[in-house]
C-alpha cells in the first residue's frame, strides 16, 4: 500500500501526495532492450568470453542502458565490481578474474590502481568491462599512461536512435513500477519530449507521482502536464499558472 499525506496545493484545491518509495529496475538479460543504437553493445557482452580484446569501454549518456549491460557482464562472468574505495586492494591483490568499473569518467578512482587493473587486462591475465558517459579525451585523467591504454581498448557507443526505442524505454521503466500505459500516451510523449534516455526516465517518474498524487491511471492530461513541468525546469520558469486540463 502507499502511504500518503493529504496538503493543500494551488487553487484551494485538496491533493494526495505519495511519499517516496523505490522501485527496482529490472537489469535481466531477458529485459535488456535491443535496438539500432545498442545492437553493437549488447553482441559484445554477449559474446563474452570470447572478447579479442581483454578491454571493453562503453560509453553512453545516462539511462542510456550502459548499467543494464554492465550488470548483464557481471551475472554470466561472475565479474567483482570495482568501487572507487576497493580499487586499490583489488589491484594489489593482482588477482585474475573479471572486474568491472562504472562511470570511470565520473567516480575519481585511484589512477595508479587503474594502470595496474589495464595492465593485468592487457597481459591476458583478466577481462575488464569500463562504463562512461563521455569519450576518453573529456575524461579528467592526470596521467597519460591511464589514457593511452583507455585508448587501447574497443569502444561501443550506447545511444537512442529512434522514436521505437523511446517507447520500449517508456515501456519497460512502467513495466517495472508495474504500471499499465496505453501505447497511444507513449507515443504522444516520444513526438514531444526532448530526446534522451535520461528523459525518458525522467518523465515516467514524474508521470508516477502525478498519477499517485491524484489517485488515478496515467493519462494524456498528466502526460501533457509532465512535459510542461520538465519544458519548465529547463528554461528555469513556474508552472504555478499552468492548467492541465487545457492540453484536453
Amino acid at each position: 500500500m502507499v502511504a500518503r499525506v493529504v496538503t493543500p496545493l494551488r487553487n484551494d484545491r485538496l491533493r494526495q501526495l505519495p511519499l517516496e518509495f523505490e522501485h527496482t529496475p529490472s537489469h535481466a538479460a531477458d529485459d535488456f532492450l535491443v535496438g539500432e543504437g545498442n545492437a553493437l553493445a549488447h553482441g559484445r557482452i554477449g559474446a563474452w568470453p570470447h572478447w579479442p580484446d581483454a578491454v571493453t569501454l562503453l560509453i553512453g549518456p545516462p539511462a542510456s542502458g550502459k548499467s543494464h549491460l554492465a550488470r548483464i557482464f557481471a551475472d554470466r562472468s561472475h565479474a567483482v565490481i570495482v568501487t572507487p574505495e576497493t580499487i586499490t586492494a583489488i589491484a594489489e591483490a593482482d588477482g585474475r578474474g573479471p572486474l568491472l568499473v562504472e562511470d570511470v569518467d565520473r567516480l575519481g578512482y585511484d589512477e595508479p590502481s587503474l594502470f595496474h587493473l589495464l595492465n593485468q587486462a592487457m597481459r591476458g591475465n583478466r577481462t575488464l568491462l569500463l562504463t562512461a558517459r563521455d569519450d576518453i579525451a573529456k575524461w579528467p585523467l592526470r596521467t597519460d599512461d591511464v589514457r593511452s591504454r583507455v585508448r587501447r581498448a574497443p569502444a561501443f557507443r550506447l545511444e537512442v536512435s529512434d522514436d521505437i526505442e523511446l517507447s520500449q524505454m517508456f515501456a519497460k521503466l512502467f513495466g517495472d513500477r508495474q504500471i499499465k500505459v496505453d501505447p497511444k500516451i507513449i507515443h504522444y510523449l516520444v513526438a514531444r519530449m526532448e530526446r534522451s534516455p535520461e528523459e525518458v526516465g525522467e518523465l515516467a517518474d514524474r508521470m508516477d507521482r502525478l498519477a499517485l498524487a491524484r489517485g488515478t491511471a496515467i493519462t494524456r492530461t498528466i502526460a501533457a502536464e509532465a512535459l510542461a513541468l520538465r519544458e519548465a525546469e529547463r528554461d528555469g520558469g513556474s508552472q504555478q499558472d499552468w492548467d492541465p486540463l487545457s492540453d484536453e
